[in-house]
């Protein structure tokens, strides 16, 4: 991949992420190193904006059954998203990083709420905004609440972080065969259903031509080694 001329990115990050090697909860060291890269990053004079998942805490869809609906669970799926957002928050303003957490679920006496022109104003005062609460409405994911976010802060792409080294036509883990892409265009991706990413988000990303590029969160530096254009990733644009 060709080094890319990105000023202001999205940073998409599962909830999954946060885990690290476990199965749930919250993996310090793994919150140490995506911090790390994220300063690094920040350091090239790359402004940087993070929405943040809440897998690692409660997935609000698969939560949803007969006695608990999917508007209560996303509402739940939601506020994980913002506990995940004020670690990382703390964890960046302790390494020297000024950064601000804005909920789209109003919570004032835990964080801002999501206010375009101010998250802007932030993002222009070099502070890495960790945007969480989702898009603030059940049924849409925090795949496409990346998106909208990008379109909002006027970035230049979208960087989601995942657990492999790009998009597959299915999960390597599963499948061995399953075939790597280098690049897609956002129509592709919906045609041939891949999962690294909604057909939401990628139809989104679509209309406002919005590139995505999926790498492994897994690597050190690999948020950097993708902005320099190094990073083994897949580009969606």
């Amino acid at each position: 991949m060709a080094k890319p001329d990105y000023r202001r990115v999205i940073v998409k990050v599962s909830g999954e992420a946060f885990s690290g090697p476990n199965d749930f909860g919250i993996h310090a060291p793994t919150i140490e190193a995506i911090v790390k890269d994220l300063v690094d990053a920040r350091g090239l004079g790359i402004t940087i904006g993070v929405v943040v998942g809440g897998g690692n805490l409660i997935r609000g869809a698969e939560s949803a059954d007969a006695w608990l609906s999917r508007p209560t669970a996303d509402a739940m799926g939601m506020m994980g998203t913002v506990m995940n957002a004020l670690v990382l928050e703390s964890a960046l303003e302790r390494a020297g990083a000024p950064a601000r957490t804005m909920s789209a679920l109003s919570m004032p006496q835990v964080c801002e709420t999501y206010e375009r022109q101010r998250a802007l104003r932030h993002m222009e005062d070099n502070r890495i905004v960790i945007f969480a609460g989702g898009t603030g409405n059940p049924f849409f994911t925090t795949d496409t609440t990346a998106v909208l976010r990008a379109g909002e802060m006027h970035c230049d792409a979208v960087l989601k972080a995942t657990n492999v080294d790009g998009v597959y036509s299915a999960d390597p883990k599963q499948d061995p065969s399953a075939t790597r892409y280098d690049r897609l265009t956002h129509e592709e991706a919906i045609r041939r259903e891949l999962k690294v990413m909604d057909a939401t988000a990628f139809a989104l990303a679509r209309e406002n031509r919005m590139p995505i590029i999926v790498f492994s969160i897994r690597e050190p530096g690999a948020i950097t080694a993708v902005l320099g254009g190094k990073g083994r990733a897949t580009f969606v644009g």
